[in-house]
């Protein structure tokens, strides 16, 4: 009988899409070395390692969800496409995005259930493609393992075999890469849209003292923001509220809070300075020309609806070569998120980040990370529902060097 041992493990991926750097991190609560399936010999060398270890190797385009073939492109007339959701009510694709193939079922030979995504793309005006390609087909890749914990050694009785590049790779990587010689056609008319369109300013009064995501999450993004985060730094908590995720032991930072309900940032303790204004309704932000070292913006950007005028903004404020770092999460307000925002994939709202980036102009040396199955906190108020914990998405740029 085979004696087969057990860890948990985070895995990564890092991989380059024409305008960014992107990982993909995934926590495995039980990885069986014996049984499990690692590229290559990974996972013998792996098997070998002690908490901390890291094991790595390289992949090549085509080895993350099969190669790319140009017969998995279908060619239609634009006429006969129609993307019809579960009520019943057609959509209209938009250039450059991704849709479950389950929406156009007759089109992509697959079935109403299917999650699988497509990319839709428009070469004239008559004429539109789907590309059925897995959306890493073209990338290849550095991946790597850590050991976290090391579990009991066990006999070995066969069971449920993970792949693990299988498991990181398919529902989302990939989604956030924009296309080189095709933009994304984000901005359609009522792309930001609310539900309710009232003051924010009264939507916003009441102070709502509580974490909008768990403390796990909490954690990965205050550890994210630690790689940014240098003594002595002006910081520019943007759209900030009762507490901004600042690691504990950041030191020696001027953290300037601006956000929309005075109670809440009164209540930060992390905060030097206390600035209440609308973005919405004014994205010029108040602040003199490279004011800032770093500018944050927590689980918030959802909101924006003028998010390019207000990343120009953030440009405009930071010194050359500073860093903006963006963190979301999959938990929002329904009534102040833009509409766009509720009709893309997690993965493919990175994306709409990046191109808020692009847009303004002004950033450089783009970059995109998500952090995923995580357990979720045992005290957290979901969690008897929920086996995961929020994951974290985060995209950042750098204000351009003259």
């Amino acid at each position: 009988m085979e004696t087969a041992k057990t860890a948990s493990v985070e895995c990564a991926l890092d991989w380059r899409s024409p305008y960014a750097r992107h990982t993909e991190r995934y926590f495995f609560d039980k990885i069986d070395f014996w049984r499990d399936l690692f590229p290559g010999s990974l996972g013998d060398e792996l098997s070998r390692l002690p908490v901390g270890g890291v094991a790595e190797t390289s992949l090549a385009a085509g080895e993350l969800g099969g190669p790319y073939d140009a017969r998995q492109m279908k060619p239609l007339d634009k006429r006969y496409l129609e993307l019809r959701l579960r009520s019943g009510r057609t959509i209209a694709p938009r250039r450059g995005r991704f849709y479950p193939r389950g929406l156009a079922a007759a089109a992509t030979d697959s079935f109403p259930g299917d999650t699988r995504p497509f990319r839709y793309l428009e070469p004239d005006a008559t004429h539109c493609a789907l590309d059925l390609n897995h959306p890493l087909a073209r990338y290849g890749a550095r991946f790597s393992t850590r050991i976290m914990e090391t579990l009991d050694a066990r006999e070995e009785h066969g069971g449920r075999c993970n792949d693990v590049i299988h498991d990181m790779t398919t529902n989302g990587p990939g989604l956030q890469a924009a296309l080189p010689d095709m933009d994304t056609d984000f901005f359609a008319a009522d792309s930001f849209a609310r539900e309710d369109e009232g003051s924010d300013g009264e939507f916003y009064q009441q102070p709502r003292l509580v974490n909008h995501i768990d403390t796990t999450a909490i954690a990965h993004i205050s550890a994210l923001y630690g790689r940014f985060l240098h003594p002595g730094m002006q910081v520019l908590d943007l759209m900030s509220s009762w507490t901004s995720h600042l690691p504990d032991g950041a030191q020696d930072l001027d953290v300037t809070g601006l956000g929309m309900n005075a109670a809440e940032l009164e209540h930060n303790p992390q905060l030097t300075a206390r600035i209440v204004h609308d973005l919405n309704r004014d994205p010029a932000l108040p602040f003199a020309a490279q004011s800032f070292d770093i500018a944050l913006c927590t689980v918030s950007v959802e909101y924006l609806t003028q998010p390019v005028e207000v990343f120009s903004e953030i440009a405009r404020v930071l010194r050359p070569g500073a860093p903006f770092v963006v963190t979301f999460s999959e938990r929002w307000f329904p009534p102040k998120v833009i509409r766009l925002w509720t009709e893309l994939h997690p993965f493919e709202r990175m994306g709409l980040v990046i191109d808020y980036f692009r847009q303004a102009g002004l950033h450089a040396n783009l970059g995109t990370e998500s952090i995923r199955g995580y357990p979720r906190p045992a005290d957290d108020k979901y969690a008897r529902t929920l086996r995961d914990s929020d994951p974290v998405y985060a995209v950042w740029g750098y204000v351009q060097t003259q």
